[in-house]
């Protein structure tokens, strides 16, 4: 059973057909192409090595790949100035948010949005003169 389903799908893929392009106003025949689904799906792999290997010829063979993050091209001069704009850049947003909640806690103060203060009185016992 398994050699007639390969045998058929083998059949199958070599059957045929027929596609035509025709002029939609006037019905006539444009172009036309006899093609197997063997053709195709040997045209369409072709086409797809084809402009695999185009995108990494050119990403190989061009200086487009010291723009790509991540690949690992780049010199290492690069790379060390990179990481260290990059702890900059990171330190400098803390210091930032720092200096934020200090001007927002200067300007709630400012504005006497502070929190209350407990206002209870303390019972402290009174101190007994020792002196006697």
């Amino acid at each position: 059973m398994a050699n007639f389903d390969a045998a058929n799908r083998l059949k199958r893929l070599r059957n045929n057909y027929r596609l035509v392009v025709m002029n939609e106003d006037s019905y006539e025949e444009v172009i036309k192409f006899k093609l197997s689904r063997l053709s195709v799906y040997i045209a369409m792999s072709t086409l797809f090595v084809v402009l695999v290997a185009l995108t990494a010829s050119l990403i190989i063979f061009t200086p487009l790949k010291y723009y790509l993050p991540g690949v690992g091209y780049g010199n290492v001069k690069q790379i060390k100035e990179y990481r260290k704009l990059k702890l900059r850049a990171d330190s400098m947003e803390q210091a930032l948010q720092q200096q934020d909640r200090y001007y927002q806690d200067i300007e709630k103060v400012l504005k006497g949005n502070i929190v209350k203060l407990d206002t209870n009185k303390l019972n402290l016992p009174k101190l007994e003169n020792i002196d006697d």
